[in-house]
């Protein structure tokens, strides 16, 4: 008689996503370092309507992005070792993209300086949140992760 006890349930192409999005993330990791280490002299050669973007990210910008980056990235990686501790990463991580986007959006100029196409990244950003979260609620509900 065979026991379905150790039989893997999880569909195959569950962690290849899951890897998927954790490259995505760790792009994330990069462009998170780029911003948080802008140098003056580098913020001076932006265009001028940039430049006050950079010049004045408060600090709890900073953290909600590298909450929303770091958090991803630990989220996903969880996701595809099974682990259902990636649901409260990727609910902090949604978080924090819910606060630097409300920064960005809300209480900058940046809508005015980069228009309309501006608006796709962070779209995407938080789809993407959105969507790492409700894949982990789900895997957990149907026991692909323990």
């Amino acid at each position: 008689m065979y026991s379905n006890i150790n039989k893997d349930i999880t569909p195959k192409w569950f962690v290849a996503l899951v890897i998927l999005l954790a490259i995505w993330n760790l792009l994330g990791i990069g462009a998170f370092v780029m911003q948080v280490s802008m140098t003056p002299d580098k913020i001076a050669s932006l265009p001028i309507s940039e430049q006050a973007l950079y010049q004045n990210i408060p600090s709890w910008a900073n953290l909600a992005f590298a909450c929303a980056v770091i958090g991803g990235t630990l989220g996903c990686i969880l996701l595809a070792l099974k682990r259902a501790i990636s649901i409260p990463i990727l609910a902090i991580s949604l978080f924090g993209v819910l606060t630097q986007m409300s920064h960005s959006l809300f209480m900058t100029n940046a809508y005015e300086v980069y228009g309309p196409g501006g608006m796709v990244m962070p779209t995407l950003i938080l789809l993407v949140a959105i969507f790492l979260l409700y894949l982990s609620l789900k895997a957990k509900q149907k026991k692909w992760i323990k």
